[in-house]
């Protein structure tokens, strides 16, 4: 009765510091996985101590990565990665095998012996699934070109994640037959599965969920209910729980009710996703985790830039563009969570000793501390690195092609509530009007209509530039993102007109002063008042200039010491 209120406790201590250094490390800037990581390191027996691995922790922290697959697989839905499959089976096998024998020769160098070499060669092969997608999916970027080519090397990686992690739970095995059987075994269960739930998607799953997707308590509880039987099956198969639940997560992308359920499961993945980065840290035990701490160091320093070469030569050979190559390498970086789960299974096998665990960790640790912030800087990285990295460009490279030169149009970036109202004003102005969305329904909707759309991240310059924005005459864009849209006036040429949206008059002062014409202040404003607003922009400019004073004078009042201000009648402009 002792152990249950000591584990409530243990739950308790970590959400509370949890919550406190991620409330620091936002208010600084830094990711939320280095706050998690941190949270364990502090708590565990590497520095204060205060909490130890548990059952709970360890069971959430599993359900975690579990659940960060579901998620990603209730995304993927199989006709957006279908063109990218060949290259990422082309990409994933030569990858693992450059990267093992980077591991594997700095193992050698560093002074470990043949066996231990040989296991850490065999698990810095691997990137961070968790980092990987826990980052791509904060920076809304899992749907990229750039995205989908490394969730597909990462799901390569985890089947074979799959096999070697039974092959070391077996024990040393008998022989070159023995081992032979176990590997077939694995991948016929997989297949097995894997056919099973193509049958489900297909035959099973519409049926069912059309009958209680009114239903949003039944709704809800029965994703959850597929996913974890997916997690019992594959457990019970002593196959990996991750993949299961990525299996699972996969058939219900399929289906059209996925949208909704991925709103509906964030938050519950966001809480096991928290436990998960945490465990990590207490897993680490001080004096195991220094004893190779000089090795570990250097190792990372050899690793992070090998791997990001290797990725970024085998991504060029495959004839992509130099921005998605660039950008699909740098996400890549890091070591594994696996390389701590492969060396507790080694330790307790008895190929290794446990410092070797220590070094492994320390080394994820470091490799993983590192990638974060690459990943959420690369573009800002590209564009430094661009003109050093352009020499490599393959010449047959895959690039956005501009099927027409734009010049005088207008380009809408995102398609939404607020836009889908004006298109048809801006229709009546201007030949073309191009419109940029990362959706694919928003496509095919725009295309229907007769719209030019490009699909794609306004961020990728070979987007702006397919687009024409320098030669644009009008811009509208209704992402609120203040970094989205600096840059966007930043890159408009001296006569276009430029709209956007801000969420905070803060921030649309700010974009007044790079050059935007109309800041919409997102909360307030409506389609139809936009609509209202481009109507007195194209027919009666003495109106538009009158109404855009008025709101410039009003966010002018609501700053802090002015004064009450007057209702800013849905955007202030200028």
């Amino acid at each position: 009765m002792v152990a249950e209120p000591a584990l409530t406790m243990d739950f308790a201590i970590i959400l509370v510091t949890a919550a406190f250094v991620g409330i620091v490390a936002h208010q600084t800037g830094q990711p939320t996985i280095v706050a998690y990581l941190l949270t364990g390191l502090l708590l565990g027996p590497a520095v204060f101590g205060i909490v130890e691995p548990s059952e709970i922790t360890t069971t959430m922290a599993e359900l975690g990565l579990a659940f960060l697959l579901f998620l990603l697989g209730i995304k993927l839905r199989i006709e957006d990665v279908r063109h990218v499959l060949r290259p990422i089976v082309r990409i994933s096998l030569p990858q693992m095998a450059l990267v093992f024998l980077t591991g594997w020769a700095t193992a050698i160098v560093l002074g470990f012996r043949p066996s231990e070499a040989l296991l850490i060669g065999s698990v810095v092969m691997y990137s961070s699934t968790a980092v990987v997608i826990k980052m791509l999916t904060d920076e809304d970027a899992v749907t990229s070109l750039p995205g989908k080519i490394d969730v597909g090397v990462l799901l390569v990686q985890d089947v074979v994640v799959v096999i070697l992690l039974t092959v070391l739970a077996t024990g040393r095995p008998d022989g070159a037959v023995d081992l032979g059987i176990t590997l077939l075994t694995i991948v016929g269960l997989i297949t097995g599965v894997g056919l099973i739930t193509a049958a489900a998607t297909r035959y099973l799953l519409p049926e069912m969920f059309r009958r209680i997707a009114d239903n949003k308590d039944a709704f809800f509880l029965v994703a959850v209910a597929w996913a974890f039987l997916f997690v019992l099956v594959f457990d019970e198969l002593d196959l990996s729980i991750e993949m299961g639940a990525f299996l699972a997560g996969v058939s219900l992308a399929q289906l059209p009710y996925s949208t909704e359920l991925r709103d509906r499961i964030s938050p519950l993945t966001n809480l096991f996703i928290l436990i998960f980065f945490v465990s990590i840290g207490l897993q680490l035990d001080a004096g195991d985790l220094f004893v190779y701490w000089r090795q570990a160091a250097i190792a990372a320093f050899v690793l992070i830039p090998a791997k990001f070469l290797i990725f970024f030569a085998l991504l060029n050979w495959q004839e992509f563009s130099l921005e998605t190559t660039f950008l699909g390498s740098v996400n890549m970086i890091q070591v594994s969570e696996f390389a701590l789960v492969a060396g507790s299974v080694a330790v307790a096998e008895g190929f290794v000793g446990e410092p070797i665990l220590g070094f492994l960790s320390l080394l994820a640790v470091l490799t993983m501390s590192v990638s974060v912030y690459a990943i959420k800087y690369n573009h800002q990285l590209y564009e430094q690195l661009r003109p050093f990295s352009s020499r490599w460009e393959a010449a047959g490279s895959e690039r956005v092609v501009e099927q027409k030169r734009y010049r005088d149009h207008a380009v809408v970036i995102g398609y939404d509530e607020l836009t889908r109202n004006v298109l048809h004003r801006l229709a009546e102005f201007y030949h073309d009007v191009v419109v940029i969305d990362r959706k694919v329904a928003h496509i095919e909707a725009l295309e229907e209509a007769g719209y030019d759309v490009i699909y794609g991240d306004f961020r990728h310059a070979e987007v702006r530039n397919t687009a024409g924005l320098k030669r644009a005459d009008f811009v509208l864009s209704s992402s609120a993102e203040p970094d989205v849209n600096r840059a966007l006036l930043a890159e408009v040429g001296e006569r276009t007109t430029v709209f956007v949206e801000a969420g905070w008059t803060e921030d649309a002062r700010e974009l007044y002063d790079h050059g935007a014409h109309y800041v919409a202040l997102s909360p307030q404003l409506t389609a139809e008042r936009l609509a209202e607003y481009l109507e007195g922009y194209f027919e009666d400019r003495e109106t538009f200039s009158r109404l855009a004073e008025t709101d410039v004078t009003n966010s002018r009042r609501s700053e802090p010491g002015s004064g009450p201000a007057e209702d800013l009648d849905g955007g202030v402009g200028e």
